[in-house]
């Protein structure tokens, strides 16, 4: 059975002018929600006869929680659904409200809001029986207060647009107040209803609402605590999946790079054998194509040499032990080895390293490889008569370590890219430089894995100085 609503009655401002009232509650839907479940749930364990007054806030979530209660409800029972009418098309509405009753709760009546009335921006659940009445009542303002986060009641407000916010509410469990409640309502629903003799309040009923409610808080904040836990793992799985996807890319560009590279001195190796086959060749011809075996080879050793380097140094890192290293042990050594390229070339080649300078902290084949890359690149793109110097100083907790020349230098746009791998400075003089384009790479990543730093300066026709800084070794403290 269907009936409109339409006496001018607010059960909120009932409760709040009643002198028994509790402080109202401005609450987010989630909270109202558990509330109600509470009195469902004590409701359901009762398991007696019962009238009951509902209105719900639009959504499945709240209708499924309230068929709990309808799906177990006697026929005895007195349930009034109440629900807006909607001002467009009320005939319709009727006829879904009272499909909805005969299909699923015969006991229940549906009792239609008008527009103008105030109980459209109310929401209540008003329970009585013989041992037993509450009154949740909740109150949704014309004007939105501030939204709290979590909030996720929608509401349909009298234009049509969607609002969240959240509601000014009671819960009453004084008898005369719901019993006040249920006779402002009662003139709306079918006259053969009649309420059940209330005989007297039980004290467990009470404590079994308390015991329901903070259950359900529980539950509450126990899923809340898991989403939020689920969430923080998705989100970290999702950074190492990016991480991962990163590393392959980078792993794939790898190694297209060094297809690339081992390519090309093979293809200039084929085609100077394919032309020393000439009949035809002569003796300076012939001479010229051995050489360019001879410096492919030698760059494609460099290169393989290179990239075994690089593979290994992550693993190297991990299973050395850092240690005390003296430059003076390391740099002269390295400087004389290359004293006879340097004089060939007509560079010239010295070195200035105190004998006071505190120790490294760095593995000895690690300096010597960082030495020896920075100290081949300052001789090779040194045109003859200029010069190469080798300094060392003390800043700090650091050792610096100065590679100068007066070579061809770099422009200020290839800067940046010089410690790429397989990145090689265009020449500006008209001698093959070649090199596998890594030596740069390794000298950073050796650096990085000492607690090292490298940093460059340079101008074209310049010459170059690259600052190699090194921590003090602090003995226990570096391990």
């Amino acid at each position: 059975m269907t009936s409109v609503l339409a006496s001018e009655i607010s059960l909120y401002e009932l409760v709040a002018g009643s002198t028994s009232a509790p402080f109202a509650m401005q609450v987010s839907p989630v909270t109202f929600k558990a509330l109600m479940s509470s009195l469902i749930d004590v409701l359901i364990e009762q398991n007696d006869g019962a009238s009951v007054w509902v209105k719900l806030p639009k959504g499945d979530a709240w209708q499924n929680e309230f068929d709990r209660y309808l799906d177990q409800a006697a026929l005895s029972q007195q349930i009034y659904c109440f629900q807006n009418q909607r001002e467009d098309s009320p005939e319709s509405l009727k006829e879904s409200f009272d499909d909805i009753t005969q299909s699923r709760l015969k006991p229940a009546s549906t009792v239609l809001v008008s527009p103008d009335h105030p109980l459209r921006r109310e929401y209540f659940l008003v329970i009585w029986t013989k041992q037993f009445c509450g009154l949740l009542i909740g109150h949704r303002a014309r004007l939105a207060p501030v939204m709290r986060e979590g909030d996720a009641l929608a509401q349909v407000e009298d234009d049509g647009s969607e609002k969240k916010q959240s509601l000014m509410a009671y819960l009453v469990i004084d008898p005369t107040v719901v019993r006040q409640a249920i006779a402002l309502l009662q003139p709306m629903v079918p006259k053969s209803s009649t309420v059940l003799e209330y005989e007297a309040s039980d004290p467990m009923l009470l404590n079994q609402l308390l015991t329901k409610h903070i259950q359900r808080q529980e539950d509450l904040w126990q899923r809340a605590t898991t989403h939020r836990r689920q969430a923080e793992m998705a989100n970290l799985l999702q950074l190492q999946n990016e991480e991962l996807l990163s590393t392959i890319r980078l792993k794939d560009e790898f190694l297209h790079n060094v297809g690339q590279e081992l390519r090309t001195p093979l293809t200039n190796m084929k085609t100077a054998l394919t032309l020393l086959n000439s009949p035809s060749l002569k003796p300076p011809q012939k001479q010229r194509y051995m050489d360019l075996l001879v410096r492919e080879c030698d760059r494609q050793s460099s290169l393989i040499t290179s990239l075994l380097d690089l593979v290994s140094l992550d693993q190297m890192a991990d299973q050395t032990t850092v240690q005390a290293l003296s430059l003076i042990d390391i740099v002269p050594g390295v400087v004389s080895t290359y004293q006879p390229l340097a004089e060939e070339k007509g560079v010239r080649l010295a070195y200035t390293i105190p004998e006071n300078l505190p120790s490294i902290s760095c593995f000895p084949t690690w300096l010597k490889q960082i030495v020896i890359n920075l100290l081949h690149n300052g001789i090779k793109f040194t045109p003859r008569g200029g010069q190469v110097w080798v300094r060392a100083k003390q800043q700090g907790d650091y050792v610096q370590l100065e590679f100068r020349d007066t070579g061809i230098g770099i422009s200020a746009g290839e800067i940046p890219k010089i410690f790429d791998r397989f990145y090689r400075v265009r020449q500006s003089i008209d001698e093959d430089m070649g090199g596998a384009g890594l030596g740069l790479t390794i000298v950073q990543k050796l650096l990085l894995h000492c607690g090292g730093s490298i940093s460059v300066k340079s101008r074209v026709g310049d010459g170059s100085t690259f600052n190699v800084l090194l921590p003090v070794y602090r003995g226990t403290e570096e391990g």
